[in-house]
């Protein structure tokens, strides 16, 4: 029994120490024609551990959304290697990448991405329902997601009858219903007001004080303030990696944070 037990916590550590994202040297080339390359990615490498909370940054044409469509398992490096919660994604067949990306991923868009005949319970359902999860369980974790992020009251409106922020809080409940080792969110901010902005990012600070892990994709400087880790592309490669530089904003959120713990 001593064995088994011992064996165990092995096992809990070492999923602790995995990396929830390993890019190694990944490159991403284009040919639109047999004469003329683009390389929209180069030799890019980094990890991301359980917990973090990254922003990646940079220009147009810097390279970052086509990072962002690899870490999503929507496309696939022309080079290189890429592990996601320690799967090596180039060994995973062409059928089972959905299944792969709904077990292992949660995504938020600058769109929302919500359908819109469906009410918000019914969206947030929809990973699950992918999953095999049955009705009667799938309604309770949606439910829960939904109240988690303060949209309990709005079970059963359509996304039409939701503004703009209470949407993307439908899509962030969508994003953590499964409880993925990673929320991927591109641009997430990019299509609302300061108001609920500032609402959808502190709920992903609650996220990664619960020790979820953030990757979002930005352009905007008081998003990326509010990550633990910013990386800046150009390019196609990283140019700078560094702890994020704390705002005044980002200062006085985490003091506010301290005082209600």
């Amino acid at each position: 029994m001593a064995m088994t037990t011992s064996t165990s916590s092995s096992a809990r550590r070492r999923r602790t120490r995995r990396p929830v994202l390993d890019v190694r040297d990944v490159s991403r080339v284009y040919r639109p024609t047999p004469d003329h390359e683009v390389r929209a990615l180069d030799g890019v490498s980094l990890r991301v551990h359980r917990g973090d909370h990254v922003a990646i940054m940079g220009t147009s044409g810097s390279g970052k959304s086509t990072l962002m469509h690899l870490l999503g398992c929507l496309d696939a490096p022309s080079s290189g290697r890429y592990l996601l919660d320690g799967v090596d994604v180039a060994g995973v067949e062409e059928n089972d990448l959905s299944d792969l990306r709904n077990r292992k991923i949660g995504f938020v868009f600058q769109a929302f991405n919500l359908i819109p005949r469906t009410s918000a319970l019914a969206n947030v359902e929809l990973p699950l329902v992918y999953a095999g999860v049955s009705r009667t369980e799938r309604r309770q974790r949606a439910t829960a997601a939904l109240r988690a992020v303060g949209m309990g009251s709005r079970l059963d409106h359509l996304p039409s009858e939701l503004s703009g922020g209470q949407q993307q809080r439908v899509a962030v409940a969508r994003a953590i219903v499964t409880d993925p080792p990673l929320i991927l969110a591109d641009e997430p901010t990019g299509n609302l007001d300061s108001r609920s902005t500032e609402d959808v990012l502190t709920i992903f600070d609650r996220l990664r004080d619960q020790g979820r892990t953030l990757v979002i994709i930005t352009h905007e400087d008081d998003v990326a303030a509010r990550a633990r880790r910013v990386i800046r592309l150009g390019d196609g490669r990283i140019v700078a990696d560094s702890a994020a530089a704390a705002t005044p904003v980002a200062t006085r959120h985490a003091a506010e944070r301290e005082a209600a713990a």
